[in-house]
């Protein structure tokens, strides 16, 4: 890929599947007069591939159920990929042991999305910001961690005096601010944050997204950040790659995209932003419904809802191939007929 040499992250061809097919008797049938065997095979991550460049914002957004917390997963090792692989600074890493895979472990950090079900709750917050500075630590002293600890939990916003409370004494925001300090506790450079300000109101998701932007300025973290609200992403995001059905179908820089999206798909995403002060609605509906992952379709994953698809596009798979620089997007017409987004007038034009 393009800045594969430069990228911290490299994803070559991902492919993350589950096997719900339950035991033995739940998949056999009869077809006819013949018993047959079936498994069932959910496609939750589909020949992805990206970079993610040291220092940015890489925001993956889409509706739920696209494949994006599978994705994000899977980066981190939670899961095993079935095909492809993943690269860190050039190592390959999806293929190694639990072993193999501790330095990588310090450089890595996830803030998942519920802070309440990843907190150990028969811990106190200090016993959870000191056992990973410990682990990957075991040359400092009690104190040194006592003073690592309260200099984080400064930083996030917590009072280090509440050190000694458990996860439920405290609310939501508060627990989130706890999650980011364990993600920081190591020093890493790389952070995947899972919908972390989906479960909070807007006024602490604006406190959650300007800690985060501030730690990333000061240590110079990069990361990668799953969310379905277009708002934080246009807020936080330095790139976006847009998912649907666990395919790419578009990355740009956020303010192109938020600017001309190439993509069917991304546009009926950005149309439906609400809008102040507009009187008319500019929203691109789609026709039918998500298609599920067990049986996707063929051709083009978009064009059982896509109100402009072709002939093409049901007997095709559009390549994930460049448009303009910078810009990717997998639709046969994007950037060939002019798709452009009319923020005035609504929809796509010249297709």
């Amino acid at each position: 890929m393009e800045n594969s040499q430069n990228s911290l992250l490299t994803l070559e061809n991902l492919d993350k599947h589950f096997d719900i097919s339950g035991g033995l008797l739940d998949q056999l049938a009869f077809e006819g007069l013949r018993l047959t065997r079936k498994r069932t095979i959910v496609r939750a991550v589909n020949g992805v591939s990206l970079d993610i460049l040291p220092g940015e914002t890489l925001s993956v957004v889409g509706e739920s159920g696209c494949g994006k917390s599978t994705l994000a997963r899977t980066i981190m090792g939670l899961y095993a990929p079935e095909n492809g692989a993943v690269y860190y600074r050039g190592a390959r890493i999806d293929r190694l042991t639990a072993r193999q895979m501790l330095p990588f472990r310090r450089k890595m950090q996830m803030i998942f999305q519920d802070p309440y079900a990843s907190l150990n709750p028969r811990k106190t917050v200090k016993a959870i910001l000191r056992e990973p500075v410990r682990f990957h630590n075991r040359t400092l002293t009690n104190g040194q961690v006592l003073e690592r600890v309260e200099a984080v939990m400064e930083q996030v916003g917590v009072d280090p005096k509440w050190a000694d409370r458990h996860p439920h004494e405290f609310s939501g925001g508060q627990r989130q601010r706890i999650s980011i300090a364990r993600a920081l506790m190591v020093d890493p450079e790389f952070i995947v944050a899972d919908e972390p300000v989906s479960a909070l109101d807007v006024s602490i998701q604006a406190q959650i997204l300007n800690l985060m932007m501030q730690a990333q300025a000061e240590r110079g973290l990069t990361y990668l950040f799953i969310t379905h609200d277009l708002s934080v992403v246009q807020h936080i995001s330095t790139r976006v790659a847009v998912m649907y059905l666990g395919h790419l179908c578009e990355v740009a820089p956020a303010a192109d995209l938020f600017a001309s999206p190439f993509h069917p798909y991304t546009q009926a995403l950005l149309s439906a932003i609400p809008k102040l002060g507009a009187r008319t609605s500019n929203h691109v509906k789609l026709k039918g419904e998500v298609p599920t992952p067990i049986d996707l379709p063929d051709g083009c994953i978009f064009h059982p809802r896509c109100i402009y698809a072709k002939a093409v596009c049901r007997k095709m798979v559009p390549k994930f191939r460049e448009i303009e620089p910078g810009r990717r997007a997998a639709c046969f017409f994007a950037g060939k007929v002019g798709i452009s987004w009319l923020p005035a007038q609504g929809g796509l034009k010249n297709l």
